[in-house]
C-alpha cells in the first residue's frame, strides 16, 4: 500500500466517535442534566444567600428581596431551582447506586435515569404543593 492510499484511508475515519456515531439515549441525557443542574444550584445558592444576607441588612432590604423572589419572574427560578436541586439530588443517588456495584446493566440504566427525570418532576410538585398549602 503506497503512502498516499494510507493517509487517505486515515483522513476518511473520524478522529474519534461523536455525535453522529452515538444514539442519544436517556442516560447521556441524565449525565448532562447532572452537570447543568450541578451549576444551576452554584446560581441558585447565590439567589438564596443574597435573600438570607437580606434579612441581615434590613427589614425594607429584606421585603425587596423577597418582593422581587416572590414576582412571577421570582417564582420561575425559585422553579427551576427546586427541579434542579430534585434532579442532581436524584442523579447523585443514581450514581451512589452504581458505586455499589448495582444496576450498572443498560435496562436497569436507563429505568434508574428515567426515574430520575420523573422523580425529580414529581418531587418538585409536591414540595411547591407542601410550600403552598403552608402558606395558606
Amino acid at each position: 500500500m503506497s503512502t498516499s492510499s494510507a493517509a487517505r484511508d486515515r483522513s476518511d475515519r473520524p478522529l474519534s466517535p461523536h455525535l453522529q456515531i452515538y444514539k442519544f439515549t436517556p442516560t447521556m441525557a441524565a449525565s448532562i442534566l447532572h452537570r447543568f443542574t450541578g451549576a444551576a444550584l452554584y446560581f441558585g445558592t447565590l439567589i438564596l444567600a443574597w435573600w438570607i444576607s437580606a434579612a441581615a441588612i434590613s427589614p425594607a432590604y429584606f421585603d425587596w428581596v423577597t418582593g422581587v423572589l416572590v414576582s412571577i419572574p421570582g417564582r420561575l427560578i425559585l422553579l427551576g431551582y427546586t427541579w434542579a436541586l430534585m434532579q442532581h439530588m436524584l442523579g447523585g443517588i443514581r450514581h451512589f447506586i452504581w458505586d455499589s456495584g448495582a444496576l450498572m446493566d443498560k435496562a436497569n440504566a436507563t429505568k434508574l435515569a428515567l426515574a430520575s427525570f420523573a422523580g425529580s418532576a414529581v418531587l418538585t410538585v409536591l414540595i411547591w404543593i407542601a410550600a403552598y398549602a403552608m402558606r395558606g
